[in-house]
């Protein structure tokens, strides 16, 4: 395989005597492809082919003389550990961002190059602001300099595109693209531009196989005025089975006539719709170039998507309960397991994953389980490898961040879990975070309130106690889709989207101790209407929790509980004993009746 042949250091050469001939002494290798997605096919994954770093959000940029790898928080342990730093530099992506090391390291005079499918407007001005503070210029690249030195690289993916049947979809395509046509008209818009595959596959009632954890087939598409599409896709994707399903309002072209069309939109004088945010600077060039209007606004997909229909919020229930019944299942034999000792993070997810595939509707995991036993576990994006994992030992925490693609919904869960006695640290920790969950699942907002609002309730209990994490609370989840889809958070960081009815989003509360231990309680919660306010008739809103897996109580401390909040928990046990229990065998349905024993007395 290519990536074994030569290391670091020889791929780094190769690229900068690519550069030269190319009259360029710099390159910008951002971890993304020309959809700008978090997860990319391995013939995309330039990044980790360059340097090493896996990790699902980076960035280096080259120079002639030094080069700099760029992460964040998450993944400052697995970058040190993937990536040699005697030839990259690491830097964290917000406190030391990259155009501040170009505007330092660049020469006068110099060129940096980038690939203009792989960087957003936005991305380029302020790289092009970088290198002319230093000096120099941000150059176009006609095509990836990687692309030609990378001699083994994977092919792009083709997996077959295939119907998503309205059974699950609730909406037909051709009325979501009516309603769609619809904004844009309100919007003065007669084409949108959609680069992202999760959107082109939620209109066209679309799915496929070209992501490992995400089921869409990669592809563009341009949204027109009559509510027809244009849609460019690699044809060996396409079946006589998919084409009818998309009908003639769906015209297919490979996607190297996306340019052409571009084009013609540009000739025409079109008025085109275009997120700057989420799609590539190529786009905005090929358009600008045309003569085209760009309306520069998001995605048209964004919000209908994340708001789920009816026929979507009770697909993703019943996916809850199988996906909870395969959790609990797991949970009933770890519990016998690790009482006998001998296991270890790989094996152990392993088997999470094939209680998994016994459900019906399964299609895949979601994302990479995070499998984190003892000081692992501290480790936000941690991914057991031979070479990293641990045991479960006795007096230790074992924390399983997992997920699952059915047909009928997508599914993200936390649990921790004690193995043998945990100490009063840990107990004190737990039900901290415990309290910051369910003062999240339980609050009641008034309309138009966002995710960051929302944020501080999560927290507080452990900010009482002078602590806190590192990442956000809370994101928005897709149905069969991506696991992390937006434009919904739940984060310290400012959001103005306000949380709709619908929306599916993460509450996930944390706390992790470096080299000792991770905690994390994440349910996935859709917002739901709780009626009118009795003052002024405003709405209000709340969740309805989705996720059901029981929580460990031997993690948690009573006494730092009010009444509320242990109400909370065993009405939540409660229903996982009613809802649950008659999809489990008889051993694990009385595990489950153990462990979900009420704490109030009553």
């Amino acid at each position: 395989m290519e990536g074994r042949q030569g290391g670091s250091a020889e791929k780094l050469a190769r690229l900068r005597a690519e550069l030269a001939r190319r009259g360029a002494q710099g390159f910008i290798v951002p971890r993304a492809d020309e959809h700008q997605g978090e997860y990319v096919p391995p013939s995309a994954d330039r990044l980790a082919w360059l340097t090493g770093f896996t990790g699902s959000a980076g960035l280096a940029v080259v120079l002639a003389d030094k080069a700099a790898l760029f992460v964040d928080g998450r993944y400052t342990l697995q970058a040190k550990a993937q990536v040699e730093g005697a030839l990259y530099a690491q830097r964290h992506l917000i406190e030391e961002p990259a155009s501040d090391f170009i505007a330092r390291n660049l020469k006068p005079g110099e060129a940096l190059g980038y690939d203009p499918w792989l960087l957003t407007p936005g991305e380029v001005e302020r790289y092009r602001a970088a290198c002319e503070k230093a000096g120099g210029k941000l150059k176009a690249l006609a095509s990836n300099p990687l692309d030609a030195i990378w001699k083994d690289r994977p092919k792009p993916p083709a997996a077959p595109a295939v119907p998503h049947a309205v059974e699950f979809s609730g909406i037909s395509s051709a009325e979501k693209r009516r309603d769609l046509a619809r904004k844009l008209a309100e919007d003065k818009a007669e084409a949108a531009v959609l680069t992202a595959p999760d959107s082109i596959c939620w209109l066209l009632n679309m799915r496929g196989g070209d992501l490992i954890y995400t089921p869409v087939a990669l592809c563009f598409a341009i949204l027109n005025a009559d509510a027809s599409v244009d849609l460019f896709i690699d044809k060996r994707k396409v079946s006589a089975a998919l084409e009818k399903h998309l009908g003639k309002e769906v015209r297919i072209s490979a996607p190297d006539a996306l340019g052409a069309a571009l084009a013609r939109l540009g000739a025409a004088k079109k008025r085109v719709l275009a997120d700057p945010a989420a799609s590539a600077a190529w786009i905005f060039d090929r358009l600008t170039e045309s003569g085209a209007t760009i309306i520069r606004a998001p995605d048209p997909c964004l919000l209908p998507k994340a708001c789920k229909n009816p026929v979507e919020l009770e697909g993703t229930r019943n996916a809850h309960r199988r996906d909870g019944a395969a959790l609990t299942r797991f949970l009933a034999w770890l519990a016998a397991a690790a009482s006998k000792g001998g296991l270890r993070e790989i094996a152990v997810s392993d088997r999470l994953e094939e209680f998994r595939r016994e459900g019906d509707h399964f299609k895949g995991l979601s994302f990479p389980t995070i499998s984190g036993a003892g000081a692992n576990g501290a480790v936000v994006h941690y991914r057991a490898s031979p070479e990293t994992e641990r045991g479960l030992e006795n007096g230790s925490l074992y924390l399983v961040d997992s997920g699952a693609q059915y047909l009928d919904g997508t599914t993200d869960v936390t649990r921790t879990v004690a193995i043998g006695n945990p100490s009063a640290e840990m107990r004190d920790r737990f039900t901290r975070v415990l309290k910051g969950h369910i003062a999240l699942a339980s609050c009641r907002f008034p309309q138009g309130t966002s995710g960051s609002q929302l944020d501080a309730l999560a927290r507080k209990p452990l900010w009482e106690a002078g602590l806190d994490y590192d990442h956000g609370t809370g994101h928005g989840v897709g149905s069969y889709l991506g696991v992390h889809e937006g434009p919904q958070r739940i984060s310290k960081s400012a959001n103005n989207q306000p949380l709709l009815p619908g929306m599916i989003v993460s509450d996930e509360p944390g706390y992790y101790k470096t080299g000792a231990y991770g905690i994390r309680i994440e349910n996935l919660v859709a917002v739901k209407e709780l009626g009118e306010s009795p003052d002024n008739g405003r709405k209000l809103l709340g969740f309805e929790t989705l996720t059901l897996a029981p929580i460990d109580l031997a993690l948690v401390e009573p006494t730092l509980l009010d009444e509320a909040e242990t109400r909370w928990l065993d009405a939540y046990h409660a229903r996982l004993r009613k809802e649950l229990g008659p999809l489990l065998d008889a051993s694990s349905r009385a595990w489950l009746e153990r462990a979900t024993q009420p704490l109030s007395r009553d």
